[in-house]
């Protein structure tokens, strides 16, 4: 029996020197955080806003661990595809994921069922950048101005039409909101996607179209399309000739597209500071700042914190906006 006990006793302090060293050595794992390449996942297709500043940021990122990181495109339902490949991934830190205000904020409110929960599959590691959104009108629209637009808003109720990359979209519920406050009433001619829209624009098949300047950037320079009036707080640096809605009297008309950084919601919060702490890095970089102002973006970076304050603002003000405007997808 003494044996026994004696075999029992050496063989339960095997076990707990073992856990007693993998105690210590979790800490080292975590610094050596990351060990191999990180997939970067962006549920836009590659050329995109979203990818451009998914692949900056990402590159910075990259330099900065010493390890790739290889974007991944998964285009498709608003971004739905790619939430739910991301919201079953393995939570290790080796999957993060550009989510926007569709998918955080929007999505939830729309859908009567999703294949991911925004608020409990992911856990947010940070903000990246934003973008108001904009009414640009066709070069032969004969809008020139912002006043010139509302003039002819509220003259013709109805009559203009304005296109956006797709109903529920960004643009989409920014157009809502500006018809609500300024009183005026606009056909909306939903596409599938930002491109096609554009397209149409500078062709002068549709008058009007709610942009993000990401999307449109080049084509604002080339004098293709005509800014009209800007859904942000401020003018914008790029465009600083454009009003605000706010400047016409329209006070809460304010919308972005935004982007920020999750990661699957099992992910090890020292795993999640680590990734916060490098994306931070990254994106007070000055030269991922110049590409992004360049691009269109403005850079804003904030802390898990700070995003998930902003994430439940944004939640609360349009899921308002949903509603009161009966918008449904499904």
């Amino acid at each position: 029996m003494n044996a026994r006990k004696k075999t029992l006793r050496l063989a339960t302090a095997l076990v707990a020197l073992s856990a007693a060293m993998f105690a210590l050595d979790a800490p080292a794992q975590t610094a050596a955080f990351p060990a191999k390449s990180v997939r970067w996942v962006v549920g836009y297709p590659a050329g995109g806003g979203t990818d451009f500043l998914a692949r900056t940021v990402g590159a910075q990122v990259s330099q900065q661990v010493g390890q790739p990181v290889i974007i991944d495109n998964k285009p498709g339902a608003g971004a739905i595809i790619a939430s739910e490949t991301v919201a079953r991934a393995p939570g290790d830190g080796y999957t993060v994921f550009s989510a926007d205000n569709g998918v955080l904020v929007y999505n939830p409110a729309l859908y009567k069922k999703l294949p991911y929960d925004a608020e409990k599959d992911f856990a947010l590691v940070g903000m990246m950048g934003r973008s108001p959104l904009i009414i640009t009108a066709a070069p032969n629209a004969g809008l020139a101005n912002a006043k010139a637009l509302i003039a002819a808003l509220k003259a013709s109720p109805g009559k203009y039409s304005i296109a956006t990359p797709g109903t529920g979209s960004p643009h989409h519920l920014a157009m809502e909101l500006f018809q609500r406050e300024a009183g005026v009433s606009m056909l909306h001619v939903p596409y599938k996607g930002g491109a096609p829209a554009l397209q149409d624009l500078m062709g002068g098949q549709v008058p009007l179209m709610m942009l993000d300047l990401p999307s449109g950037v080049s084509a604002v320079k080339a004098g293709k399309v005509v800014p009209l009036l800007a859904m942000s707080a401020e003018r914008i640096p790029q465009l600083p000739n454009v009003p605000t809605a706010k400047e016409l009297g329209y006070g809460n008309v304010e919308a972005y597209t935004w982007q920020g950084l999750v990661t699957p919601a099992a992910t090890p919060k020292e795993v999640q500071a680590k990734l916060g702490t490098e994306l931070q890095k990254a994106m007070g970089d000055a030269g991922v700042k110049q590409k992004l102002y360049d691009a269109g973006w403005e850079a804003r970076p904030a802390d898990a914190t700070e995003m998930t304050r902003y994430t439940d603002a944004e939640r609360k003000k349009w899921h308002a906006l949903i509603k009161a405007r009966d918008i449904k997808l499904d």
